[in-house]
């Protein structure tokens, strides 16, 4: 396992009190625990310099550039979905602009203010249609930006250019901000990942130890998985963005956890009565490298997700006791259950070997 120092990438000429000063700020998990802080910060230092900026330079409308920051990061804090809402809002922004100057421009010479409302309804009525499905966000701003530059097509073609101009300067500034300690979707992704996986391994425990499968603490368990489960999936576009894995691959690994906890319930419903010792007992014998290599398997996938220690992961996962044939006939309850701690065992060391495979890419 790789020492703190070597996976934060801390120099270890720094004093110790420095890199006891810089470790919160670089270790991926600390920076996960207290995301939300850390994105308050960054966006009150963002507005800080938005207003210090366009205050200094004495730009017309800046409180447009702070708006514009608050768009583009304020409800943001994975740093893929900044870049691209911060793209959707520079699109939406040029188009809207020019539309609204062009309106500001036809208002200065025709002067019928009858006609700029008809247009800027006809106009935003077509973004609206647009605004319903993909590159909705982009359409929805360019609507926006419209009114924000023309008001009612009587705002001064200079009133349009700068607001223009401050509405980009935020966008810059939200970039640049993006980048200062960024809190990376795979960070939530990974941890969220590993949590799960304890979370399956201590009810494969509780389901194999004989423990109650219908008490408040195995279905508090399983409601946590299901929330694991939506909260990994609503991450997937981000993280695939920032660190170039495929949707594809992200949704087998999350396919793989989602028959892990889909088995792990059947399991549950179908093992031996615990009240039967001797039963118990010969279950657990006959299953016992199973039993072990799941247990083994979930934590080290949980570490290796935790730690970023890839050597967990590379390490050769333990060989399966002959399993049976899905064609083999189930003559029994015991049978049945076999069978499925069998594909249990399975689904989780094709989890592991995926994982392993795309190490290099999530492990930042």
């Amino acid at each position: 396992m790789t020492s703190i120092d070597e996976a934060l990438l801390i120099p270890m000429n720094l004093p110790p009190f420095a890199r006891r000063l810089l470790r919160p700020l670089l270790d991926p998990y600390r920076r996960y625990r207290n995301a939300k802080l850390i994105h308050a910060v960054r966006v009150s230092i963002g507005l800080l310099a938005t207003i210090l900026l366009t205050t200094g330079l004495n730009l017309p409308h800046g409180e447009w550039a702070s708006v514009t920051m608050l768009v583009v990061i304020g409800g943001l804090q994975h740093h893929g979905n900044i870049g691209k809402k911060a793209v959707e809002r520079a699109y939406g922004t040029l188009i809207g602009a020019s539309v609204g100057l062009l309106l500001v421009v036809q208002e200065a010479y025709v002067g019928q203010p009858l006609l700029t409302y008809l247009l800027m309804s006809v106009v935003c009525g077509f973004f609206s249609y647009h605004a319903i499905g993909k590159g909705g966000y982009t359409a929805l701003l360019s609507a926006i930006t419209v009114f924000i530059v023309a008001g009612h097509g009587s705002n001064p073609l200079s009133d349009g250019l700068w607001r223009t101009v401050d509405i980009l300067i935020g966008i810059a500034l939200a970039l640049a901000f993006s980048f200062a300690l960024p809190l990376y979707a795979v960070y939530s992704w990974r941890y969220n990942l590993a949590s799960a996986l304890r979370d399956c391994a201590a009810i494969y425990s509780r389901i194999i130890s004989g423990q109650s499968v219908t008490d408040d603490e195995h279905l508090k368990l399983l409601n946590r998985l299901n929330a694991a489960m939506l909260q990994l999936r609503s991450l997937m576009p981000s993280v695939s963005k920032e660190v170039r894995i495929s949707m594809t691959e992200l949704d087998a690994i999350q396919r793989h956890l989602r028959m892990c906890i889909s088995t792990l319930e059947i399991l549950g419903n179908t093992r031996p009565d615990p009240r039967d010792e001797q039963g118990m007992a010969r279950l657990q014998l006959a299953l016992k490298t199973q039993h072990r290599q799941i247990r083994v398997q979930l934590i080290a996938m949980a570490r290796a997700l935790q730690t970023g220690a890839a050597q967990r992961l590379e390490r050769a996962s333990p060989v399966p006791a002959e399993q049976p044939s899905p064609d083999t006939p189930v003559h029994s309850a015991l049978d049945g259950y076999r069978m499925l701690t069998a594909q249990l065992a399975a689904n989780i060391d094709e989890m592991h070997a995926r994982l392993a495979k795309s190490v290099k890419a999530w492990n930042i």
